[in-house]
């Protein structure tokens, strides 16, 4: 995997904000209603697409160099710049909400000596699994 992913973003300013799309990239898109809103979102948005392909082993394609990307007169082109270690930990870190059963006496034991569920259940999987790696 590589580190850093570079593409082409056209920002497209119209009357109701800045829509970004990504050329070498078809269905990637997000909108702000600022310059600097829009650079946010599409390095948001590229880390996340760029994330998802990798995870899910799809060929990332080459990026077409900005001088090649044709842009109408409401347009603008960006290089945007994804650093993918930064994104992978985070996206591998974040917290996700899990659902569980247990017994209605083992709930209530449980908050009677005020147990928090997430850190235990992180414990427990983490011992199970043999892991040592601190969340």
């Amino acid at each position: 995997m590589k580190e850093s992913y570079e593409f082409v973003a056209i920002f497209n300013y119209g009357k109701d904000g800045i829509n970004i799309s990504f050329p070498d990239l078809p269905g990637v898109f997000s909108a702000a209603k600022t310059t600097k809103e829009a650079i946010k979102n599409a390095n948001e948005v590229l880390g996340l697409v760029l994330y998802d392909m990798e995870v899910d082993k799809k060929k990332i394609p080459e990026a077409t160099p900005l001088e090649k990307i044709k842009c109408e007169q409401n347009e603008k082109t960006m290089l945007v710049n994804v650093w993918m270690p930064l994104v992978r930990n985070e996206l591998d870190e974040q917290a996700i909400k899990k659902t569980l059963t247990i017994p209605q006496w083992l709930n209530k034991l449980a908050e009677e000596q005020n147990i928090n569920f997430s850190k235990l259940l992180q414990t427990a999987l983490k011992e199970y699994l043999k892991i040592k790696r601190v969340l």
